[in-house]
């Protein structure tokens, strides 16, 4: 994956590190899973976007999931680049305020395609 995504060779395509910032109710879910999945979106959430670099998943955690919430934190996990190719990348705002928009409806199979567990590595108060 190009435009800012990190690729991880790995066995078949590589894998593609993302990362999500997230508040601590989604947090309490993918916890629930045992680390291995998104939890399914809410009806006024059609879009699941994880972001290609740490920075923006930084600034969204900090500055808007901690006062949305009282705390934000920033999630890393790995998916099959070669399933990552049917999402473009999408530009938010500058020239690093990339994402990737899965329809909720697609949420499922985004996750059959996650390559070990979400972890968490920031969180901010």
């Amino acid at each position: 994956m190009k435009a800012g995504g990190e690729v991880e060779m790995g066995s078949g395509g590589g894998t593609t590190v993302l990362w999500r910032p997230t508040g601590p109710k989604e947090l309490d879910l993918v916890r629930e899973s045992g680390w291995r999945k998104w939890p399914p979106r809410l009806p006024d959430q059609p879009i699941f976007y994880p972001v290609l670099n740490e920075d923006y998943a930084i600034m969204i955690a900090r500055d808007w999931n901690v006062p949305a919430s009282g705390v934000g934190y920033v999630t890393r996990f790995h998916v099959e680049t070669d399933f990552l190719s049917r999402y473009p990348v999408r530009q938010a705002g500058g020239d690093t305020i990339l994402e990737l928009w899965v329809p909720a409806e697609e949420l499922d199979e985004f996750n059959a395609h996650l390559v070990g567990t979400i972890e968490v590595v920031h969180e901010f108060r």
